[in-house]
């Protein structure tokens, strides 16, 4: 039997700079910060109010020698356009245009869709990690 009542609880980022990873979530989202355990490393958690949605900054390993993000890629994949494809979290806002304009306001490169039922806009771009982001306009698709 599958899971019941099954709900995305949160979503984790590895840093080497938790700090300034979690400012840039707290600019451009909105995010706020919550307490979180004490570790053996350092780690932020972010909670996306009034939804339930918690992002877990944890601070990077060294010694695991995990690529750090797409940045450390042996390829460029630095380019928005190539996001669709890749991995990446999408968050849903009220204000798609203001929004996008302050990304562009902030200089950050994007790659703005629009669904091909023309009623949903999108905007892809990275996090100052290379982690994929995606945003879209209206509701999340069901």
């Amino acid at each position: 039997m599958a899971a019941q009542g099954t709900c995305l609880n949160h979503v984790s980022r590895e840093s080497s700079d938790i700090k300034r990873l979690a400012q840039f979530y707290i600019e451009i989202f909105g995010f706020e910060k919550v307490e979180a355990p004490r570790f053996e490393f350092d780690v932020i958690w972010l909670k996306l109010a009034p939804s339930n949605f918690y992002l877990h900054l944890i601070e990077r390993d060294p010694s695991t020698k995990l690529p750090e993000g797409p940045w450390s890629a042996t390829s460029a994949v630095a380019d928005p356009k190539n996001l669709p494809r890749g991995h990446h979290v999408c968050f849903s806002v009220s204000n798609f245009d203001s929004f996008v304009q302050t990304l562009k306001e902030k200089g950050i490169e994007v790659d703005e869709r629009t669904q091909p039922d023309g009623k949903t806009k999108q905007v892809f771009f990275f996090d100052p990690d290379g982690n994929g982001l995606e945003v879209s306009s209206g509701a999340p698709a069901s």
